[in-house]
């Protein structure tokens, strides 16, 4: 009878993929949820060594006018669209190699908060390719759903990042 490792019987580590996403040789981007934030992380290996380049939380977007009364807000969609487009436009401005990204054992289920941030990421200029139907609809990303409406937040934030 075969063991499993530690970190697969905690749910942590998808090993088969990692090996596919390390023979790549690309860097990563890793994406993770916590209970309050959403996290990025630019990831490099080498020989299976992880070096994180620089990290971003959704908790970034407080700093270009993220409302207070939203603070609860900042693992929305809305939320992981602006911090795939802030993590993107930061990969640009320190000419970084374009990335693959890795969700590690998140569920991929489309029109989600991983959808949203890897849109983020693409409309800001990065290289990845994906499904158009994945995304979440535009009205869903600008936060025209949520209790109050978000859209004129949303682009006032989308402007101060683009600058």
């Amino acid at each position: 009878m075969k063991t499993l490792k530690r970190r697969r019987k905690e749910f942590k580590t998808d090993y088969k993929k990692r090996k596919g996403l390390l023979k790549s040789g690309k860097p990563r981007i890793v994406f993770r949820r916590t209970n309050k934030y959403l996290i990025a992380q630019y990831v490099e290996s080498e020989e299976a060594q992880d070096k994180i380049l620089f990290g971003i939380s959704s908790k970034n977007l407080v700093k270009f006018g993220w409302p207070k009364n939203f603070l609860g807000s900042l693992k929305s969609i809305p939320a992981a669209y602006l911090t795939g487009f802030l993590f993107g436009k930061t990969i640009k401005e320190k000419k970084l190699k374009d990335p693959i990204v890795d969700f590690g054992m998140l569920r991929m289920e489309y029109k989600t908060k991983v959808y949203a941030f890897l849109k983020g990421l693409i409309d800001s200029g990065i290289n990845i390719s994906c499904p158009e139907g994945a995304f979440p609809e535009a009205e869903r990303i600008e936060g025209k759903n949520l209790k109050e409406d978000f859209s004129n937040e949303f682009k006032k934030i989308k402007e101060k990042i683009e600058k």
